[in-house]
């Protein structure tokens, strides 16, 4: 049985504007949980929710590797008594936006189990439904001020 989740996804904007819903913790609160998140190694930081049955309501975490526009990881301590995971996202350019990879990662014993099938479809519904529709709402939002998210150089 694999210990993690993946879930890979293609989005029709560049990598800049997902790496910014991925790290800006305002965008990030409004498809994922409210957060204070801070883009820097080291940063340890909480995702806060309401506590639901079985849950306590916040996910304890710490930024591990920040590669701008491609790679971000950080710990996810949902339950003092379950194994601490990781999450990992990588952008990847590609000819027509970004494909967006996330690994949730690590998941042990009977709890690691329930874990990982409740945050899997957690998880893709996030990136199946939620994101997406933030993400054309914020790109619509900043064509209309004139902003757009910048483009590096392709590599």
């Amino acid at each position: 049985m694999s210990r993690e989740i993946r879930v890979v996804k293609e989005y029709p904007y560049p990598p800049e504007r997902i790496w910014r819903a991925l790290t800006d913790s305002k965008e990030l609160a409004q498809w994922l949980m409210p957060n204070d998140f801070q883009p820097k190694v080291g940063h340890k930081f909480r995702f806060d929710a309401r506590p639901q049955r079985g849950w306590r309501g916040y996910v304890d975490c710490e930024v591990l590797e920040l590669d701008e526009f491609r790679r971000l990881s950080y710990s996810w301590e949902g339950d003092a008594n379950h194994p601490v995971t990781v999450v990992t996202w990588t952008l990847e350019r590609i000819p027509n936006g970004t494909r967006l990879s996330l690994r949730h990662g690590d998941f042990r014993g009977l709890s690691g189990f329930f874990d990982k099938f409740f945050m899997g479809s957690g998880w893709n519904k996030k990136l199946s439904k939620i994101l997406p529709a933030l993400l054309e709402r914020l790109t619509k939002e900043d064509t209309e001020r004139g902003e757009n998210a910048p483009l590096a150089d392709s590599k």
